[in-house]
């Protein structure tokens, strides 16, 4: 039976985001992020794009919000070292075991793991050049939106820029994910929560017309393939 897809299933839970996950499938979830999140979400376009041009300028301050594993944090930092780039960068998720997990997991990227919340930052008066997430905001009940999206304007600098990534709900995105996995389901992803939580994921995401309907005034909405959706919010002087 096919899943309704016409609005977001914002009643459904994934399972990772339990509080009693089993702890061994949640750490092998995060493992297998790098590779699946290196075809699903392509931090090498993101960091050419926007992270490299800055990072030639100088130093940059980079904040990944709800970073989980945080293995876009670790791939934007051998992206810079790669090049000779410099950056502070930043993991931030309220979930211990993330943090925990990604911290034990760092491999010598130099990434800053803080188990906080945007508010926390916004309080203590930081900011960033850069303010990023990736595959958060379908998590988010639509007051937790709202507020996230304050909490990480207030966080970009002013010539800095907020750019949250996200999957865009379509029966093609179903279909497409549900068919990529299925190979690896008794292999490279047994034992992880990916392949079901992604299909969850997808069915509590957003359209690009419903999140450009729910966000406020000033930010931007862009589709991209295949099934991505990036919502955007720069400074006056944002543009490197």
């Amino acid at each position: 039976m096919r899943p309704d897809l016409a609005a977001r299933a914002v009643d459904l839970r994934e399972l990772m985001d339990e509080p009693d996950a089993d702890l061994r499938m949640l750490e092998h979830t995060y493992r297998r992020f790098r590779v699946v999140n290196a075809v699903v979400s392509r931090p090498g376009a993101l960091y050419r794009r926007d992270i490299r041009p800055r990072a030639r300028a100088g130093r940059v301050r980079i904040l990944d919000v709800g970073a989980g594993g945080g293995d876009l944090c670790r791939a934007l930092a051998a992206f810079l070292r790669r090049d000779g780039l410099t950056a502070d960068i930043t993991a931030l998720d309220p979930d211990e075991r993330a943090m925990g997990w990604a911290a034990a997991n760092d491999g010598g990227a130099g990434v800053h793991y803080r188990c906080a919340a945007t508010d926390e930052l916004v309080t203590a008066g930081e900011t960033f050049d850069v303010v990023l997430s990736n595959h958060l905001l379908h998590h988010l009940t639509a007051d937790q939106l709202s507020a996230v999206l304050d909490d990480t304007r207030q966080l970009a600098s002013s010539t800095g820029f907020v750019a949250h990534h996200d999957i865009a709900r379509s029966r093609g995105a179903y279909a497409l994910f549900a068919a990529g996995t299925l190979p690896f389901a008794r292999n490279l992803l047994a034992g992880s929560f990916i392949r079901v939580d992604g299909l969850l994921s997808i069915r509590r995401s957003y359209t690009a017309a419903e999140l450009r309907a729910q966000v406020p005034q000033g930010w931007t909405v862009r589709s991209g393939f295949p099934a991505r959706l990036q919502l955007r919010w720069e400074g006056a002087r944002a543009r490197p």
